[in-house]
């Protein structure tokens, strides 16, 4: 396998390109948010599920399992019955924070002339 040239976006193996679909979807950065909130203290998983609303149980362990495979988060099993399973960011996971916060502050500035679009697009009977 060749090394992505930086910044090629079309190559597979373009190192945005691997982050983006790791961390593209809305619960990865919202599983991030909640942990980044609650940094540095940990998270339970049932209180996770509680904070990310509509996530279901499958689709938050999915996330998860996914985010602490990458080194983003440390999971932590208390050996109760039934386990106790807290999970925090890691200090690569916490580094993800700032970008994600700047995406989601772009969001919120530019989501109504986005959506302004579409309504326009949808009026327009030749688009």
């Amino acid at each position: 396998m060749t090394r992505a040239e930086r910044g090629d976006l079309f190559d597979p193996d373009c190192p945005t390109r691997r982050l983006l679909d790791r961390i593209g979807t809305k619960w990865t950065s919202m599983a991030v948010k909640v942990l980044a909130e609650a940094a540095p203290q940990e998270v339970r998983f049932a209180d996770l599920r509680r904070r990310i609303p509509g996530i279901s149980q499958k689709m938050l362990s999915t996330t998860l399992r996914s985010l602490v495979r990458d080194g983003l988060v440390a999971r932590r099993v208390e050996p109760t019955v039934p386990p106790s399973v807290y999970y925090q960011l890691t200090e690569l996971g916490r580094s993800l924070e700032d970008p994600l916060a700047r995406l989601r502050a772009w969001a919120e500035e530019n989501m109504p002339r986005i959506d302004d679009n579409n309504r326009l697009a949808d009026e327009d009977p030749t688009s």
